[in-house]
């Protein structure tokens, strides 16, 4: 009993019986009690080992099942409501962590009822973890949500630590710089789109006045200002003066003034320095008013409106609030494009001015011709009839020979006024298009591109008005060749596509399928003819729809073509415009002559096109016709031979149109100029300017003279002068007598002397080479073609 009680209760070694021989009675009742009692506490504690073992190990499904009472059986009941305690705490927090850690169910929490003390602690930890990450996660996950929605004002506040609350910092940093990014790119849309807006809607303009008040209407509450006033410059006696033709809510004020002379007043300072003025925090004097009430502006910005380094116009604006950076760099932009369309304004008034000028000779001529024919006719009457017939004739003749030399001299002066200005101006942007410094921006590029296409209209404009004499004194060269119709008609879409699309008009060329393939007659003069027809369509034509169709006529032909040979073609340009009333389709095919003849007609143009249209297409061996009714459009109608039939005396005069058209070959690749001294002759700086800033990027000294006699001294300080370029119209001494003038001296026998002339009129040429001139350009010049014709007489005088 001693070793069983020993092993058991000191030593712990359970399992322990007390074997005793030969016991009976009261000792082996003994015995049996102390071995049942150690039996027994061998049993529970093994029990309780087993369940304390198995939940040591993560076991939390095993319980105390063991008979036992009193404190024993406390003990079991003890450990088993902890096993039940912990399985629930362990299944909580396993669901929570798998809900949040692993599925990303947030908003979970531990449920453990009866948990206490540490239990309580770790339950209330987790929960507090699973309560921290969903608050911080759904935070996150909201404000991410409203940036790609495109909301940008939200940012993270929820509190955080650690790597947590970098995350969240960084996160608000991104909407930061996302933001920031996204109103520079907003701001350079708005920049773009308006800057695009406004050039279309100045397109067009034929008034300064007009566009000056269009501008002052749209720009100002573009801005956000409430004020604004446009001034014009104006010469006056020498001085530009600043005048006001335009406002956005502005009344004359006693102590204002409507008109500002250099250096006078903020409008006269910023004419003056031709720089940007901007004004902050303005006295009170300065006042905006409504009728609700009226108020000083904050801030006032002067802009100065440039063209070639040129003050057009100057604008103010006045704002209740500072003009922001966006809005003064938009506004600076746009200074640039309001300065090339005054510019271009300025240029087609003098061009209108011009062609009315024209018009008025023309009125005036056919009046002097009428007077001539009544004089004729009184002479008729008082004198023999046989010889004051004779005389009457020759005196008409006289008369009519007088008025067309008059016509002329007047068409070869206004060539000449015309040509000289364009000749800076194409060169000058052909040049800036080109961008051969990489320095333009786009929109740069993209303004002189616009010039040089304005000028190009602008020649073709004088060329139809030479074209036209050309026809009526029956001068006009036909080239026939053969070529595909397809190229009429790729050329034709690719000129017109553009137009179509801009405004909002479809477009088609059709071809018939037994149309011949080729054709032989002047492609470059059909074109013409087929240009200004669909001009015209696109011009008068707001809505719908315009087509060329080109076919083969297999019925009744015009009365015209009734004995022409061979094939016949129809093109037919058909619209859906404004039409053209029935008194008015013969009207409209005389020169300077419109449907809507009235100076408020809504659409421009000089009337010339369709004169010289039928009179090329009569050259051509057609005819052109027209169908129309007012408000439903028109059809026109070309009608010419598939072959070009050319009678004697237009190939007489082919052959003589082509012996004097000099064969010039193209420029050679890397021809040297470096170091060729050139003089130019001419009276207009702006020519010995732009000639200057070609040839000197060729590398070639330049000198200038103003005029002939100039010129010869010059030549006289300068020997070693390896070619003259020499203008025709000058005053004191033109360039034909300074170019006889030249050749009289020994020395410059061999000078090449190319002379430059606007007039570009028949027989001009001539006069030329007659003066001694060694060859002959017009103005304005293709620069390739002038570089090329310099460099053949330079290899030719053996300079090269």
């Amino acid at each position: 009993v001693t070793r069983v009680a020993t092993e058991v209760g000191t030593d712990g070694k359970l399992g322990g019986q007390a074997e005793v021989r030969g016991d009976a009675g009261v000792w082996k009742d003994l015995t049996d009690n102390v071995n049942f009692m150690a039996a027994n506490l061998t049993t529970q504690v093994r029990g309780i080992v087993r369940v304390v073992t198995a939940v040591a190990n993560g076991d939390l499904n095993q319980k105390f099942v063991l008979e036992a009472k009193g404190e024993v059986a406390a003990l079991a009941e003890t450990i088993n409501g902890m096993i039940d305690t912990l399985r629930i705490f362990g299944d909580q927090v396993t669901t929570v962590a798998r809900e949040v850690g692993i599925e990303g169910k947030l908003g979970g929490q531990a449920k453990v009822p009866g948990a206490a003390g540490v239990w309580r602690d770790l339950t209330d930890n987790v929960n507090q973890l699973a309560g921290n990450l969903t608050s911080q996660v759904r935070a996150i996950a909201e404000v991410s949500t409203a940036v790609t929605r495109g909301d940008l004002t939200r940012y993270i506040t929820v509190e955080a630590q650690g790597e947590v609350a970098a995350l969240k910092d960084n996160i608000n940093q991104m909407i930061v710089n996302l933001k920031d990014t996204t109103q520079k790119n907003q701001e350079q849309d708005w920049l773009k789109t308006n800057l695009a807006k406004f050039s279309g809607m100045m397109q067009g303009q034929r008034s300064t006045t007009a566009v000056a008040q269009l501008i002052m209407s749209e720009l100002t509450p573009l801005v956000d200002a409430q004020h604004g006033t446009f001034f014009m410059g104006e010469s006056e006696a020498e001085t530009l003066t600043m005048k006001l033709i335009a406002s956005y809510a502005f009344a004359d004020r006693k102590n204002l003034s409507n008109k500002y002379a250099l250096k006078e007043g903020i409008v006269g300072q910023c004419a003056f320095e031709k720089k940007r003025i901007l004004l902050r925090n303005v006295p009170v004097d300065y006042v905006i008013s409504s009728s609700l009430g009226e108020a000083k502006p904050l801030n006032i910005v002067v802009l100065p409106v440039l063209f070639e380094g040129e003050v057009k116009a100057v604008l103010e604006l006045a704002s209740f609030q500072p003009f922001s950076a966006n809005y003064l760099n938009f506004l600076d932009q746009m200074m640039d494009s309001i300065g090339v369309v005054l510019n271009m304004i300025s240029s087609s008034m003098r061009t209108e001015e011009l062609l009315q000028e024209l018009k008025r000779s023309n009125t005036e001529l056919e009046a002097q011709a009428n007077e001539l024919e009544e004089k004729a006719k009184l002479l008729e009457i008082k004198n023999h009839e046989v010889e004051l017939a004779s005389l009457s004739l020759e005196e008409k003749a006289e008369q009519l020979s007088l008025i067309s030399k008059y016509k002329s001299e007047f068409l070869a002066n206004m060539s000449h006024e015309l040509r000289t200005p364009l000749n800076s101006l194409l060169i000058l942007s052909k040049m800036l298009s080109d961008n051969k410094d990489k320095n333009l921006s786009p929109d740069q590029i993209k303004y002189a591109t616009t010039i040089y296409s304005a000028g190009c209209d602008l020649l073709a404009l004088i060329n139809e008005i030479l074209d036209l004499s050309k026809v009526e004194a029956g001068k006009m060269p036909i080239l026939p060749s053969n070529f595909e119709i397809r190229e009429i008609r790729e050329g034709l879409d690719q000129s017109f596509r553009p137009v179509a699309e801009h405004k909002g008009l479809s477009f088609s060329i059709e071809v018939s399928p037994e149309m011949p393939k080729r054709m032989f007659t002047d492609t470059g003069r059909l074109q013409q003819i087929l240009k200004n027809l669909l001009s015209n369509a696109f011009k008068f034509t707001n809505k719908g729809s315009v087509t060329l169709s080109i076919s083969t006529v297999t019925g009744q032909v015009p009365s015209a073509l009734a004995k022409a040979d061979g094939t016949i073609l129809r093109f037919a340009v058909a619209d859906t415009g404004i039409g053209i009333p029935k008194d008015k389709q013969k009207l409209i095919f005389e020169a300077f002559q419109q449907a809507d003849g009235t100076t408020s007609r809504k659409y421009g143009g000089t009337g010339l096109g369709l004169t010289i249209s039928r009179e090329i297409a009569r050259l051509l061996g057609g005819v052109i016709e027209v169908e129309s009714e007012p408000g439903k459009g028109s059809v026109f109608y070309l009608y010419i031979p598939q072959n070009y039939l050319a009678t004697d005396s237009q190939i007489a005069q082919q052959i003589e149109y082509e012996a004097t058209m000099p064969k010039l070959p193209p420029l050679p690749e890397g021809a040297d100029f470096h170091g060729r001294r050139i003089l130019i002759v001419d009276d207009d700086m702006r020519n010995v300017y732009t000639m200057t800033s070609i040839l000197e990027s060729f590398g070639m000294k330049v000198i200038f003279a103003e005029n002939g006699r100039q010129a010869i001294e010059q030549i006289k300080t300068h020997p070693d002068t390896d070619l003259v370029l020499m203008d025709t119209m000058m005053p004191e001494m033109d360039g034909l007598e300074s170019t006889k003038e030249i050749r009289k001296i020994p020395e410059f026998h061999n000078l090449p002397i190319i002379s430059l002339t606007a007039k570009a009129m028949k027989g001009d040429r001539e006069a030329c080479l007659s003066a001694g001139a060694s060859d002959y350009i017009t103005k304005p010049v293709d620069t390739d073609q002038l570089l090329a014709l310099m460099y053949a007489w330079l290899m030719k005088n053996g300079k090269q």
